[in-house]
């Protein structure tokens, strides 16, 4: 006799329910949705005459009866769901002879009894208990959602005058996209108000200025009049004023919305503050609200998330969450593809290349440490892209490559050992010169040079400080303790 197969559609399956009481009635209710044929056997004869008032096929059996399936001769799945354990350790044996190949759903009255029936061949076992206290789990997390998502919506709604939404320093594709969305929530939300988005730093990465073209996406340079014109400021993909986003510390901002670690993010006096440390992409978040409002994002937009979300998650092998997974599969219906490709296959700068070709000839290793001297670049963006590359060689564990701008000593570093968080190394070595952190496999640094106003050959600079600024790291990596070798 066959079993279920995966091929065939509900409406043409045969569902046979052993145990109707409240359990197997509630099945019962649900799969009447599904269509197919539903066949009942319970050991009452009150229960049974109901169900068959109600045109269900139903049988008066005992569970614990060998013979329960006499006149039986087909089923698809069966589920075992009576309140009596006996009763369904019984009945699972009888149809599981029946049909060794058939899908079986039991239900368990406690942790132990999961355990038997599913040795008994049971495919899935039931326990209403955790069912019902799961589901009231994930639908507060579905109320949290949507309750966030609305407060923001109601604050931007209230509002008037000039909205001003700033990114991180030189930002990148999630601080991007996730600043395109706060301004479609802001324009639905309120279509009177002024919503602008301003950056700091430059665009250099090849794919982020592709991405900015393509996307037509428009965005400003932070400037200290045009800040003191906005009448509320929102922060995305930076933890707070004053942290890598070229507003003064002092400054209040309304909003902030990110995915690092807020430790030492200056978010107090803000309205509204969403910060998700265990979320791979802050597109991640923004997704979430556009969903959970019904806000259905145009094409560039999602275009826009849904490679911010890759973008961050290094291709979903990077920080990433079941969340990531999830609103990156919300955003592929409403996305191009054909852009997307185009955004993820730029053309290299001379300049970008040429960064990439020092880090690699500048490289010195110790003890599974890379460190590689750029000397002075125009496109910070080609440092990670150097550690990216990097990283990759054989026995290399934590890679950090470093050079000097016309305002900051750069750093950017990539890691493989899971006994190292790099994050937390580059903040506690450099946050007192400058802005550091990150994530365990991923962090960066900058050093602004007014810390070392006395010297003007940057390219003499970077070789004469750069080796105490290093001090710090190395005791904390342990490479102090290693004389041999030289950085």
């Amino acid at each position: 006799m066959s079993g279920f197969s995966p091929a065939s559609s509900p409406g043409n399956r045969t569902y046979l329910i052993c145990g109707c009481g409240s359990v197997g009635y509630l099945i019962l209710e649900e799969l009447k949705k599904e269509g197919g044929r539903l066949l009942c056997m319970d050991s009452n004869p009150e229960r049974v005459q109901e169900l068959r008032e109600q045109k269900i096929e139903a049988f008066l059996r005992d569970l614990t009866d060998p013979d329960m399936l006499s006149g039986i001769d087909h089923f698809d799945i069966a589920f075992v769901v009576s309140d009596n354990h006996e009763a369904n350790i019984a009945g699972l044996k009888t149809v599981r002879k029946f049909n060794p190949r058939v899908h079986i759903v039991a239900r368990a009255q406690d942790p132990i009894n999961e355990k038997l029936l599913i040795k008994e061949g049971a495919d899935l076992v039931l326990y209403p208990q955790q069912v019902v206290a799961r589901a009231a789990i994930e639908h507060l997390h579905r109320l949290e959602k949507h309750h966030i998502s609305r407060d923001l919506y109601t604050l931007l709604s209230s509002w008037s005058g000039t909205f001003g939404i700033v990114t991180h320093t030189n930002p990148d594709p999630d601080a991007i996209a996730s600043a395109m969305a706060l301004l479609t929530i802001a324009k639905k939300a309120n279509p009177d108000l002024d919503a602008r988005i301003f950056y700091d730093g430059i665009i250099g990465h090849q794919e982020n200025r592709t991405l900015v073209n393509l996307l037509d996406i428009r965005m400003e340079k932070i400037r200290p009049e045009s800040i003191s014109s906005c009448n509320h400021i929102a922060l995305v993909d930076s933890k707070g004023p004053g942290a890598n986003n070229g507003l003064i510390h002092t400054l209040p901002v309304d909003i902030i919305i990110d995915h690092h670690p807020e430790e030492t993010g200056n978010y107090e006096k803000a309205i509204f503050v969403d910060i998700r440390q265990n979320t791979g992409a802050c597109a991640t978040i923004l997704t979430e609200y556009l969903k959970e409002l019904d806000i259905e994002p145009d094409e560039k937009v999602a275009t826009a998330l849904l490679y911010g979300i890759r973008a961050d998650t290094k291709q979903f092998r990077r920080n990433v969450t079941s969340n990531d997974f999830e609103y990156a599969a919300y955003l592929l219906r409403y996305s191009d593809g054909d852009l997307l490709e185009k955004i993820m296959s730029p053309q290299y700068a001379h300049e970008t290349i040429d960064i990439i070709g020092a880090a690699i000839q500048n490289r010195k290793t110790r003890n599974g440490y890379l460190f590689s001297n750029v000397g002075y670049v125009r496109n910070r963006d080609a440092l990670p892209q150097a550690a990216d590359l990097l990283i990759n060689l054989e026995g290399i564990s934590t890679a950090l490559v470093y050079g000097i701008t016309d305002e900051a000593i750069i750093m950017s570093g990539r890691n493989r050992d899971l006994r190292l968080n790099l994050g937390n190394v580059m903040n506690e070595s450099f946050s007192d010169l400058g802005d550091a952190g990150g994530h365990a496999t991923m962090a960066a640094a900058s050093i602004p040079l007014y810390v070392f106003t006395h010297v003007r050959e940057k390219e003499e600079l970077l070789q004469l400080v750069i080796e105490p600024i290093l001090q710090k790291f190395f005791r904390l990596v342990g490479l102090l303790e290693d004389e041999d070798g030289e950085v």
